[in-house]
């Protein structure tokens, strides 16, 4: 059973962890005793889900031989990125998932990217490969990320796997709208008939967000920096999930009263703080549930890269079992 599969249709999900650790239940009216949102604490839900990855990945040395590896390659010296790739390294090590780490420099051409890739995808001791972004500005992100064996792809971002998403019969799945289904899974938040809006359309949240949305009976709004009167489309909105990548673009004013806001962004102030892209403060005193940045989503990423690494270790050992 794919670790992914729970937003689809006719699969399942193990909810125990969930239920152990669910305080607050999702209802029409729910808004907790100062009036202000239920917060979804991200680092709750993800630490829960490691706790299982790290069950996994001992479950598939002992029955298997199976050590599952991960391996993040990185091209250049973005500060971001080296801070990302750490803490994907660190997950790995907490969570019992074997971390290898290829770090290249920025004059690093294309074609030896695309020799390494090669390498790692034959080498039937590597179930993942993560090539951070974003990559310098010679190397053609696209190409690389092709490159990657569909199997391997741990990302979620081969056009095979998002095709595998739109056909409803998933593999391997982008890792952050991953995580936000995980955590409307945590509160009990019945998609089914809801209207739902994602502001932001990229390939990494807002296209595969729609589209697990939409699986599960969600009525999907896509809105972009094109949409006319965006408020007017945000006020109708049951669930909002914003991912345009601009510091508080959402105000408070815009939230449906009892509406659930998943925050995906992240910024950092002039002063040195986080904040998301919606006006918490305010947001808070209208939603029912709500995400807070830092401690949200981002957690949530990391956790389902971990579950999709797990998950193609085991699609390796279905790929052996048929050769």
């Amino acid at each position: 059973m794919h670790l992914s599969s729970f937003f689809m249709k006719g699969r399942t999900v193990n909810r125990k962890t969930f239920a152990k650790k669910r305080t607050v239940k999702y209802t029409e009216k729910t808004m907790n005793s100062t009036n202000k949102a239920s917060i979804i604490n991200g680092k709750e839900i993800a630490l829960a889900a490691r706790e299982r990855v790290k069950a996994e990945a001992a479950s598939l040395r002992s029955k298997h031989g199976v050590d599952p590896a991960l391996v993040v390659v990185l091209v250049g010296t973005n500060p971001a990125s080296k801070v990302y790739v750490r803490n994907k390294g660190k997950a790995c090590e907490e969570a019992g998932v074997r971390s290898i780490q290829h770090d290249l420099p920025e004059e690093t051409t294309q074609a030896e990217l695309l020799l390494l890739i090669a390498r790692l995808n034959a080498d039937p001791q590597v179930h993942g490969i993560l090539v951070q972004l974003p990559l310098p500005g010679h190397i053609d992100e696209h190409i690389v990320l092709e490159a990657i064996s569909p199997r391997k792809d741990v990302d979620g971002f081969h056009p095979y796997n998002m095709g595998r998403l739109v056909a409803g019969t998933p593999q391997l799945v982008p890792c952050t709208p991953y995580g936000v289904m995980r955590m409307l899974e945590f509160i009990g938040y019945d998609l089914t008939g809801k209207d739902a809006v994602i502001i932001g359309r990229s390939n990494i949240v807002g296209k595969p967000m729609a589209l697990m949305l939409l699986h599960k009976s969600a009525t999907v709004t896509i809105c972009h920096s094109k949409t006319k009167d965006l408020p007017a489309k945000v006020r109708a909105a049951d669930l909002v999930v914003a991912a345009i990548g601009r510091e508080q673009f959402v105000k408070g004013g815009w939230i449906k009263p009892g509406a659930v806001v998943i925050d995906v962004g992240i910024n950092r102030t002039t002063s040195g703080g986080l904040v998301g892209e919606v006006h918490f403060d305010a947001a808070s005193q209208r939603a029912s549930f709500i995400t807070p940045v830092p401690g949200g989503v981002g957690p949530m990423t990391i956790a389902m890269l971990l579950e999709n690494t797990i998950t193609a270790a085991r699609l390796a050992i279905g790929h052996k079992a048929k050769a």
